[in-house]
């Protein structure tokens, strides 16, 4: 039995409007889920029709193998923490925790015990008389965060709960999301449009786009293998470079620009009839020693970021980005030498978008047991 299972479920606003298509989906338990897309692809809009605020169109819902598709929110068993906190602004931080334990008439002994074992575990011993306008913006989302862990639902929904705090505020916040989530073995299922917060803490990622499913799978299997452009170009930053692509002459040409060797016999028939976009990871695109460079190009723009270094290279219509470990001194207008390996390119049909060939090698990925 699953938390949350979803057979083909749908959704759709006035009988021709579609949100959502036919999503399958299986949640497992103490799972820590992340649904990931751009504004707009039916996320925030899937997690309210788990949670019960929005009705579902067609398809089946089921939490703990019980179809709740008519299940008013307060039946379903389930916290939410909303973008936007939700606390009573005439409410102290004690009140805004207790209120739903409050409203489903639990013992006062009962709400004291939980309250006290939450507030210490989330830090907000010393804010409980405080109200939200007298509180941070992180100490407000710790509050959001109590109220949901002290109704002990074994399921917890999180709307984008981060994306109004500053980024050393959010980078803190999801360690501890993720730590709590663990602590208590809840099965969380969180909405976000930020690639980083999908990757630093979902088991598993579910990429959206225009109301269906691009992908399903681990941070690192959507990275090294995406399903199809979309997800490539969404999945990593800096995002992944493209470039239309022809293959003859024993020759890949990119762009019209650049020109690399390769081996046909490691190319698949399907790719040898073109009409093809390749994909880099900016970490791919290496520099040479001029001797055994691949290509020059010029530097068009230069970002240093204390422990890397992002460099960005005009090739043909794209515009392309490189990766390196530390702090390069190079000046905007220099010829830079790089290597390119063919092992290191993902091939995608031009026109369907769809993985033809995901990379051979992973450069720089090392998988070390313990």
């Amino acid at each position: 039995m699953h938390p949350v299972e979803l057979t083909a479920v749908s959704k759709f606003y006035d009988k021709t409007t579609s949100v959502l298509e036919h999503i399958d989906l299986t949640i497992e338990e103490g799972e820590f889920f992340v649904l990931v897309g751009p504004s707009g692809s039916g996320k925030s809009t899937l997690l309210r029709m788990i949670a019960g605020l929005e009705s579902i169109t067609g398809g089946e819902l089921r939490l703990n193998g019980n179809i709740v598709n008519h299940l008013p929110p307060k039946d379903r068993h389930l916290s939410m923490v909303f973008q936007n906190y939700a606390l009573y602004p005439h409410l102290t931080v004690k009140q805004n925790i207790l209120f739903g334990l409050h409203a489903k008439k639990v013992k006062k002994a009962e709400q004291e015990r939980r309250l006290y074992e939450t507030v210490e575990m989330m830090g907000l011993t010393d804010l409980l008389d405080r109200k939200p306008k007298q509180l941070s913006g992180g100490q407000r989302q710790r509050v959001a965060l109590a109220r949901s862990v002290v109704s002990q639902a074994p399921l917890c929904l999180m709307d984008e709960p981060l994306s109004n705090l500053d980024a050393k505020l959010r980078a803190h916040m999801r360690v501890e999301i993720r730590r709590l989530q663990k602590k208590l073995g809840l099965t969380m299922i969180y909405v976000t449009h930020d690639q980083v917060e999908a990757m630093t803490m979902g088991d598993r990622i579910m990429v959206m786009n225009d109301g269906t499913i691009q992908q399903i799978g681990e941070p690192i299997e959507l990275y090294n293998q995406p399903a199809n452009l979309f997800v490539a170009s969404f999945i990593g930053s800096p995002k992944m470079n493209f470039g239309e692509a022809m293959i003859g002459d024993q020759q890949l040409m990119i762009e019209q620009t650049l020109q690399l060797s390769l081996n046909m016999s490691d190319i698949p028939q399907v790719m040898q009839r073109g009409n093809l976009i390749v994909g880099i990871r900016p970490e791919h695109l290496s520099y040479a020693k001029p001797e055994e460079a691949d290509l020059w190009l010029e530097v068009i723009n230069i970002e240093h970021l204390g422990n890397e270094t992002l460099l960005t290279f005009e090739v043909g219509r794209e515009l392309w980005t490189a990766k390196w470990l530390g702090q390069w001194l190079i000046r905007v207008g220099e010829r830079v030498p790089l290597s390119l390996s063919i092992k290191h390119f993902s091939f995608f049909n031009r026109d369907s978008g769809a993985l033809i060939q995901a990379p051979t090698v992973n450069q720089h990925l090392e998988v070390v047991a313990l």
